[in-house]
């Protein structure tokens, strides 16, 4: 059969050096690494900065001044209200009531983001890519295990076939996580535009605290999720680690 493809022998070599590899490495991640990481993430779980108990310890507050009321005069019956504008000392330029306020230049500087919040995500998100990482290290062995294609003897293969599903599977959730992410930040980005050009409204500052608890319940959650994951990975591997392995016993192979 091997005649039918030539392949050199030193990329041969290179090839079954890299399968080598490949298997080394994911053998240690499933024995040493996912035990090791699901009780790093465990003691994680436990630590202050993921149980405050009252929520409000973790808004920022939005430090953008309500600028004063403009008070039109009407002596000037022709003129356009929706094209007036006004600068204010602040820096905030009022067009109309209608039209909202148009910011020129932020008094207090950069609105910053919730650094409470930012500080957690930067732990978190490390612990996300990893994840992906290693899983797509142990797909890609399991995937070399798989023998070639035959008629019968395949339980095995489903196993191997199982495993792989499960590790991609692992890999999409862990990946809409960061899409979660950035989510929240572009969410809270326009509510804090909203803000600048709607001062007045108080609806505005309170969604932007309930969108920061929500993001803070969303993080625990995906820090256990995560720790969830290198748990059933780690069991479900090592309980059908002899048919991932060999696939294929030898006695049905000596029938043929």
């Amino acid at each position: 059969m091997s005649s039918l493809l030539k392949v050199d022998r030193e990329m041969k070599t290179k090839v079954e050096a890299f399968r080598e590899q490949i298997s080394s490495e994911a053998e240690h991640l499933v024995a040493s690494f996912f035990p090791r990481k699901l009780l790093e993430l465990d003691n994680f779980l436990k630590e202050p900065i993921l149980n405050v108990i009252d929520l409000k310890e973790i808004h920022s507050e939005i430090k953008f001044k309500v600028p004063d009321p403009i008070l039109f005069n009407n002596s000037h019956d022709g003129v356009d209200m929706n094209t007036k504008k006004r600068k204010l000392e602040d820096g905030v330029t009022v067009e109309s009531w209608q039209g909202g306020a148009k910011t020129l230049v932020m008094p207090e500087g950069m609105l910053k983001c919730n650094t409470k919040l930012v500080d957690l995500i930067e732990r978190v998100k490390p612990e996300i890519r990893t994840l992906i990482e290693k899983c797509n290290t142990v797909k890609m062995w399991v995937q070399l295990l798989i023998p070639r294609i035959e008629d019968g003897n395949n339980f095995g293969v489903s196993i191997q076939e199982e495993t792989v599903a499960e590790l991609r599977t692992v890999e999409s959730e862990a990946a809409s996580y960061l899409d979660q992410i950035s989510r929240y930040y572009m969410t809270r980005a326009k509510l804090v535009s909203k803000i600048v050009k709607y001062p007045h409204v108080e609806d505005y500052r309170r969604t932007i605290s309930e969108i920061d608890e929500k993001e803070y319940i969303s993080l625990k959650i995906i820090v256990s999720e995560l720790r969830n994951q290198y748990v059933i990975l780690h069991d479900m591997i090592l309980k059908n680690i002899e048919k991932i392995k060999k696939p294929r016993n030898c006695n049905s192979e000596a029938l043929y």
